[in-house]
């Protein structure tokens, strides 16, 4: 028997704010698109719905990714970390998922590490 959303959610580490940060990672290709933030009603919305809903942290109110802009997130699966404090969502993405327009947001800018 599998374990209730309700029990899920109560395996995560949320921060102080009642946050957890939430990667999100396409399905098949295994690429990672973003990051966002989930609090507790958000993961369960994630978890029930099958579409991704994260928590602005700037906005104070829960956005479900695409429906304004039509690029959605639909959930293949939801994992957590070995400490409980980090989800990975797999998603089918349709669309771009950053808000920029670009299908990662994690295009932008290279950090590569500078030889010793």
């Amino acid at each position: 028997m599998s374990d209730s959303v309700e029990e899920r959610i109560g395996r995560v580490s949320f921060t102080a704010d009642g946050l957890v940060a939430a990667i999100i990672q396409q399905w098949d290709t295994k690429e990672v698109l973003m990051l966002g933030w989930m609090d507790a009603e958000a993961l369960r919305r994630t978890l029930t719905t099958g579409r991704v809903t994260f928590w602005s942290r700037s906005r104070q109110e829960y956005w479900r990714k695409g429906d304004t802009s039509g690029n959605i997130q639909l959930v293949k699966g939801a994992r957590l970390d070995c400490d409980g404090d980090t989800v990975l969502v797999t998603v089918e993405q349709v669309g771009a998922a950053c808000h920029t327009g670009t299908r990662t947001c994690f295009d932008a800018d290279d950090l590569d590490p500078v030889p010793a």
